[in-house]
């Protein structure tokens, strides 16, 4: 929940703050692109009623459905499967997601797990382009374009034993480390194989879903899957950073493309790594289930709340003062003589430079899956982080955590996942193609 921005695209919002919980890219509209597709003919008639809505107020909820427009920018927005990474890290904060992980069936190894990394990369790209799958399409999204649909795939530290390639596996991928707050989940952690989809429809990233199931056929079966939302693009009057269900603006310290260090920490690089050749433009993905304890959170003042995190509620500025990217005073006092900014706060112990430089890129999604028999809601972050080395990432900024953050009491780890996630695929090529084939 606190600093650190990806650049902003050209409209709304923006994502999650500092810290572990904190640092995510902003969610932002970007511009339309030309050319209609089977599933791109219409406009929907959500994008009429906002229309009318901001113009006669009430005039947007009309009765009846609202005459057919031209396309949304929302529903027209595409982004490209090809490239030197992977869809699905650079892109804004999308306002529908789901993560799922597979294992690979009995019996089945590399030969069928190539096969499957194949047939899921000709589908991703198809259904980025606003295209219907190859076969089978259920016509979950025949009415809407490609309202800026990700896929990004990713290898667990399992996968290489069960297809004989334990030499091409990366020593970044080591598992991560026990931590105080971990009450994890096994059946919900980890996997051979892991798919993040995202898109600004919530029936365009089901229909991704269902076809990324479907396709894994007899080869692969689901381990687990989480279903996560954010802001909607354009709900806001102006772009702004987005809120976390705790109500805290979480995002504003991301790393962003133009600093000068971005790939270095975020991507592995081409040449001069301790990664393998495959994995070059790739990044590893850490996935973290994480329970917000909403009812304790909410008995706090917002005083409390802001002491917590170490910003303000309101605008996400530091307590020491100014706006929201105003760098922070850690070492302001107040009239008494106290610092501003609480030494246990998430975003001081969060800072890269309390952490000896350690930074990721935060790309979460917030999730609720219902209201348990005691009336709790069962709600939080799925919270995913981009970086070179997980363990002078994730690892090390969790660490400092683990020490003292005053907000780890307030939130509980249940799931998590180590993955490593190559380049993109090149034309012609599919994700993975570099290890499978090499």
């Amino acid at each position: 929940m606190a600093d650190q921005s990806i650049p902003e695209a050209r409209s709304p919002e923006k994502a999650l703050n500092d810290g572990v919980l904190e640092n995510a890219p902003r969610d932002d509209d970007a511009s339309p692109k030309e050319g209609i597709s089977r599933r791109r003919l219409l406009g929907t008639a959500g994008a009429g009623g906002l229309v009318l809505g901001a113009a006669g107020g009430a005039v947007g909820y009309a009765a009846r459905p609202a005459e057919a427009t031209p396309l949304a920018s929302l529903g027209a927005d595409q982004v490209m499967f090809h490239g030197k990474h992977q869809p699905g890290i650079l892109q804004p904060l999308q306002a529908r997601g789901h993560v799922v992980a597979f294992d690979l069936a009995a019996g089945a190894g590399r030969k069928e797990a190539a096969a499957l990394l194949r047939r899921w990369s000709e589908t991703a790209q198809r259904l980025m382009a606003g295209e219907a799958a190859k076969q089978d399409d259920t016509d979950v999204a025949r009415d809407a374009g490609p309202s800026s649909l990700t896929i990004t795939f990713g290898f667990g530290y399992s996968f290489f034993a069960r297809t004989g390639l334990e030499k091409e596996r990366p020593v970044s991928l080591d598992p991560l480390p026990d931590f105080s707050s971990d009450q994890l989940d096994k059946a919900r952690s980890n996997g051979d194989l892991w798919v993040q989809i995202g898109a600004n429809d919530a029936l365009v990233a089901f229909h991704a879903l269902r076809a990324i199931q479907k396709d894994a056929g007899q080869a692969a079966k689901v381990r687990w899957q989480m279903n996560g939302f954010n802001r909607s693009p354009g709900a806001t009057a102006h772009p702004m950073t987005a809120r976390n269900l705790m109500g805290q603006m979480d995002g504003t310290r991301n790393p962003k493309p133009t600093d000068a260090d971005f790939d270095q920490r975020v991507f592995v690089p081409e040449s001069g790594s301790k990664d393998p050749a495959w994995m070059a433009n790739g990044s590893y993905a850490v996935v973290r289930r994480i329970r917000m304890l909403l009812d304790d959170w909410e008995q706090l003042s917002v005083k409390e709340q802001e002491d917590v995190i170490g910003r303000r509620k309101s605008d996400g500025a530091p307590l020491s003062g100014g706006t929201e990217t105003t760098e922070m005073d850690l070492e302001k006092t107040d009239k008494a003589g106290n610092l501003v900014v609480p030494l246990n706060a998430h975003a001081r112990i969060t800072r890269p430079d309390q952490n000896g430089g350690a930074a990721m890129l935060r790309r979460p999604f917030s999730y609720h899956d219902g209201i348990d028999a005691d009336g709790v809601p069962d709600a939080g972050l799925l919270f995913i982080c981009w970086q070179a080395d997980p363990l002078r990432g994730f690892v090390t900024v969790q660490r400092k955590l683990d020490r003292g953050d005053a907000l780890s009491q307030f939130i509980r780890h249940e799931a998590s996942g180590l993955f490593a996630v190559p380049g993109g695929a090149a034309e012609g090529e599919y994700v993975g193609q570099r290890l499978l084939e090499g």
